[in-house]
Formats: C-alpha cells, sequence, structure tokens
C-alpha cells in the first residue's frame, strides 16, 4: 500500500528592516539623541521577553517604541545585549538595533541611517539584512 505524504513547509515572513548601531551610550542617552536629530519620539515599553535558553528563565532587553502615524510605521529600539545573553548573539559588535516594521521608503530609509551615523556618539549604523541573522527568530515579537 502506498501512503501519500505531504509535507508542510512554510516560511517566517520578515517583513521588517534591521539597523544594527554600535555605540558606548547607554539606551537612554542614545534614544535622546536618535530623538533630538529625527525629531523622533522613542518612549520606553516594557522589556523584550525572549525565552533563548531552553528551560531557563527569559532574558530580558530594553525596548523603546516610536510610530510615524501617517504611514503607520513602528520603530523598535532594542537593547542587543539584555539580562543573560545578547538577542541576536552573531552580532556581538552591535549594542542596539532599530526594527521598522511596515513600510519606509529607500530614500527614507538611507536618511535614516547617514543621520544616525552623524551623531558624534555612534561608532556605526548599518543595514542588517534580517533573512542572513541566524537568530532570526529572536526579533519576531
Amino acid at each position: 500500500m502506498i501512503l501519500n505524504r505531504k509535507f508542510l513547509k512554510f516560511e517566517i515572513d520578515f517583513d521588517f528592516v534591521l539597523i544594527a548601531i554600535t555605540t558606548s551610550l547607554k539606551d537612554y542617552r542614545i534614544c535622546y539623541l536618535i530623538n533630538k536629530s529625527l525629531n523622533f519620539n522613542f518612549v520606553r515599553t516594557n522589556d523584550l521577553s525572549v525565552d533563548i535558553y531552553q528551560g531557563a528563565e527569559p532574558v530580558l532587553f530594553s525596548l523603546f517604541h516610536y510610530q510615524w502615524e501617517t504611514t503607520e510605521t513602528d520603530f523598535y529600539f532594542i537593547g542587543n545585549k539584555g539580562s543573560d545573553g545578547y538577542l541576536v548573539p552573531e552580532i556581538r559588535s552591535a549594542d542596539y538595533f532599530i526594527m521598522i516594521k511596515n513600510y519606509i521608503d529607500d530614500d527614507d530609509l538611507d536618511n535614516l541611517v547617514s543621520t544616525i551615523n552623524k551623531i558624534p556618539e555612534v561608532v556605526a549604523a548599518v543595514k542588517i539584512d534580517p533573512k542572513k541573522i541566524k537568530s532570526r527568530e529572536n526579533l519576531l515579537f
């Protein structure tokens, strides 16, 4: 007897843009400078809780949120170093990430990255392709 087998295969859609930021500043201080430079209003929200280690307590990461109301684009400022580990361990050189959900124009994105790079305390701000990150599931919330 031959059984027909069907396999369900799905891919998670990473419909966000990721900017990695390297700086020595605390999260509230770099958010203040980004707010000032870009006319944003990042506001601290509850920490992001991620189950990184199986059977252990969730790791907490600082989280700030801002939204462009005209285009409903959400900006999340997330700390890479948490209470007990890294959100994206393969990019340990990044101190923070800005995750942009929903639509952002390429020109706006390039302007955003270049403006962040002009902040004197920022060592580097670069766009990262989420599909190339091994621990990308940690960024889904």
